[in-house]
């Protein structure tokens, strides 16, 4: 671990635009850090597989998948424009952004995908902290939710989104943030399969494979019992994301099954399909929802390398234990 250097406000924000691994801090919904060793118990054009709970469905619907997003600022024809690209951190701020079509003007009107016009993602260069956020949305187009970073160093900023308009695709365009203060820089947990966070056991069957589909299914357990009643959380029960080490490359992928389609079960099991677009190394971050709360594990692994052994640690021992909070987006 190196020293902690001053970084000043211009220079986090340099160093964020270049690219500089830094860190990120704590968010108002599901939040996910490291801060010591605790008991640490994406896509091609291959169909993916179809596990048991229901038909496969990736990004936002069907067996299709697509390249890693989030990282370009604009494509498509729509811009993420940040508007605040530095902060402080420690100190509350508002986060705010507008999305851009290609004439420049404001988007007001989205489809909505998980029961939200726009998901947004805010992650630490050095992926050890983590959050989804649900940003309100002003008629003028300009989005903001209120952050707080008590970490210095570097992020990066992903709005997930589909435009309503006919024949619209999905996008996850990407921006770097950069908080101001005392930095000192976190190293990536180790690979694992299993991660303990407020109680809860959660753990990770399958890898992910370059260039090809593969399942992804984790296990939720409390005291030692499988938990079957997990709760429906943005129209599913469980949500994942995989950002890739190194350049964050983003890969959202939804579970395999929906609460009420028949075949989807409440626990103990969430399945996903994903497609690991590189060999490397990945941060998974799953969130679900028990007893009203909204909790964050998190997984290192790789890709296109060995499989860990099932015993070795890599989760997340904290999270926002939040229930849905009111005011977080439309």
């Amino acid at each position: 671990m190196h020293a902690g250097l001053k970084i000043s406000a211009f220079a986090a924000a340099l160093a964020a635009t270049f690219g500089t691994a830094y860190g990120v801090g704590q968010g108002i919904d599901p939040v996910v850090e490291d801060p010591a060793p605790a008991r640490h118990d994406s896509h091609s054009a291959e169909a993916a597989p179809k596990p048991e709970g229901g038909a496969g469905h990736g990004d936002h619907g069907g067996n299709e998948t697509k390249p890693a997003g989030g990282l370009q600022i604009s494509e498509g024809g729509y811009t993420l424009d940040l508007r605040t690209p530095s902060v402080a951190a420690r100190e509350r701020a508002d986060l705010s952004f507008v999305i851009r079509d290609s004439g420049g003007r404001a988007v007001t009107a989205y489809q909505r995908e998980h029961e939200k016009e726009l998901h947004l993602i805010v992650a630490s260069r050095d992926l050890v902290t983590y959050r989804h956020l649900h940003p309100t949305r002003a008629a003028d187009g300009t989005w903001s939710i209120p952050v707080e970073l008590p970490r210095a160093g570097g992020y990066r900023v992903f709005a997930d989104f589909t435009p309503a308009k006919k024949n619209a695709e999905n996008l996850t365009l990407g921006a770097d943030l950069a908080a101001a203060g005392s930095y000192e820089p976190q190293r990536l947990p180790a690979p694992g399969s299993t991660a303990e966070i407020h109680g809860y056991d959660v753990r990770l069957d399958g890898g992910l494979r370059p260039g090809r589909a593969s399942e992804l299914k984790l296990n939720v357990s409390r005291d030692g019992r499988p938990v079957t009643d997990l709760q429906p959380y943005l129209g599913a029960y469980g949500h994942l994301v995989a950002l890739r080490s190194g350049d964050l490359a983003h890969l959202h992928v939804h579970p395999n099954g929906e609460p009420g389609d028949g075949a989807t079960k409440p626990g103990p099991g969430i399945s996903f399909t994903a497609t690991a677009p590189s060999s490397g190394t990945y941060r998974l971050f799953l969130d679900f929802k028990h007893d009203g709360k909204v909790h964050t594990a998190a997984f290192t692994v790789r890709a296109g390398g060995p499989a860990p052994a099932q015993e070795t640690t890599a989760g997340d021992a904290q999270d926002s234990g939040h229930a849905e909070t009111p005011g977080h987006g439309h």
